[in-house]
């Protein structure tokens, strides 16, 4: 354990933004946070729990209550792994920055999630390019408490482990499932769309924009339409994939990828915005829940 975490960033340069990896896993420095660290978690923190309800999925709702997350003060990673150990068997483990592809699939193929252990600055409070500790505590670690989407977690590991093997492309495929799932992933349910990716969750804007905007186009899950799309870092996305339920997600990690990663490498990637003529369309509700093609 590295006794003095340090902060990292990615650095701006006039070539442009250069990602900065770090390997070390910390001990969360809890003591050491600001009065002014804390305040940005209960800002965010606030924010995002009044606008989430009827937003987010229950899932998610009710696991962060279960695990004790509250406004007043940044959570402890210690206080929170009893619950997840209890729950599902996850820990979250301290770590400075992003980590090297190998790393972050290894700790997820064993049950351990990395947490960025600073928080945002309160100059970047609306917008930080980097996963800090709001994202990564408010938005991703709630659903481990939720046993099927914690062996979807599980499963991703081990798959981004042989992908790591297979070459650049399968893990391009791979990462793209995790964007459009783990990150900006919606969910129909009984009450209509949801959300349960943690970059919708955490961003007060994307909460809003995924569901209320007629931007985007939501699709419907299907892995390898999503392995072939890109996706954008730096504005609000141009497309959501929609599952149906968790137990879906966790089906579509049972199959070998190794087919499909062969299959895609023939095929060129589809833009972002791009609606084919199969795909199953989610629109914009004006009333209570949502339509779907073939019900308008």
């Amino acid at each position: 354990m590295n006794s003095q975490p340090r902060r990292v960033e990615n650095l701006h340069t006039d070539k442009g933004k250069v990602p900065v990896y770090a390997t070390g896993v910390v001990d969360q420095p809890w003591d050491d946070y600001s009065a002014d660290d804390h305040a940005t978690w209960t800002t965010l923190y606030a924010r995002q729990r009044e606008i989430l309800p009827g937003r987010a999925c229950n899932e998610f709702l009710d696991a962060q209550d279960a695990m004790g997350m509250t406004a007043d003060r940044i959570p402890k990673f210690s206080d929170l792994n009893v619950e997840l150990g209890k729950a599902t068997g996850w820990s979250l483990i301290g770590v400075e920055g992003l980590l090297p592809e190998l790393d972050f699939f290894d700790h997820l193929a064993n049950r351990r999630f990395p947490v960025t252990w600073w928080i945002r600055r309160p100059d970047q409070i609306d917008y930080i390019e980097e996963p800090d500790l709001f994202h990564d505590l408010f938005g991703h670690v709630p659903l481990l408490m939720n046993p099927m989407f914690a062996d979807y977690m599980q499963a991703y590991g081990e798959g981004g482990l042989k992908a790591h093997g297979i070459g650049e492309e399968a893990l391009q495929a791979l990462t793209r499932l995790y964007w459009y799932t783990v990150e900006f992933g919606l969910i129909d349910t009984p009450e209509g769309l949801r959300i349960y990716g943690a970059g919708i969750v955490s961003s007060k804007g994307e909460s809003i924009h995924s569901l209320e905007s007629d931007a985007p186009n939501r699709i419907g899950f299907d892995v390898e339409r999503i392995m072939r799309t890109r996706y954008r870092i730096d504005t609000y996305q141009k497309t959501y994939f929609v599952i149906d339920s968790f137990a879906q997600l966790m089906r579509a990690t049972e199959p070998d990828f190794t087919p499909i990663y062969a299959r895609l490498a023939e095929l060129e990637s589809l833009p972002a915005g791009e609606v084919q003529g199969d795909d199953r369309v989610f629109h914009r509700g004006t009333g209570e829940g949502w339509a779907t093609d073939g019900d308008i």
